[in-house]
């Protein structure tokens, strides 16, 4: 597996993971409320941000080529590099469960480490979210501060934030 940049096109694929409102707001807390979620969605959330070099979308390919993730990298605060956030952070539903996120994980935190030279990375994720809680803390993510509700079009839902401190 081996990051690459993200491009338009991949997004059919990205949201062709997106199977049922409730995985859509674990995914993105309601950035993108449309279900079902088209290409042309999230291209519409990525299209502005990428005009600025903090927001770094990339995906996750396998040996062959094939899309198998996707995430993006931004940088939270515009008078800090030090500090990066992962979001958007997604595993192609069948390869789920087999360490395919926790690799996507790993090459994410080690770009973010050798080549945007940051000293932490955040996260935030929702605590029904078991598995994607699990996959964060089997790369050393840990939760910090206290849980904020986000009100879903679904539900309230605690989300747990969480941080990965970067040893040089």
């Amino acid at each position: 597996m081996e990051l690459t940049k993200y491009k338009k096109e991949d997004s059919q694929i990205i949201c062709s993971w997106i199977k049922d409102e409730r995985s859509l707001y674990q995914w993105s807390a309601n950035r993108i409320g449309k279900f079902p979620l088209t290409a042309n969605d999230l291209n519409e959330e990525y299209e502005p941000r990428m005009k600025d070099s903090r927001f770094i979308p990339l995906n996750a390919v396998d040996d062959n080529g094939n899309l198998v993730g996707h995430l993006y990298i931004r940088y939270p605060d515009e008078n800090d590099d030090r500090i990066v956030r992962f979001g958007f952070v997604i595993v192609e539903p069948a390869l789920r469960g087999c360490g395919n996120g926790k690799k996507l994980l790993q090459l994410a935190i080690d770009y973010a480490k050798n080549t945007l030279h940051a000293s932490k990375i955040t996260l935030g994720v929702f605590s029904n979210n078991d598995n994607a809680s699990y996959c964060y803390k089997s790369v050393g993510f840990k939760p910090v501060g206290k849980a904020e509700i986000y009100k879903m079009p679904i539900g309230d839902w605690e989300c747990i934030e969480m941080e990965l401190v970067i040893v040089s």
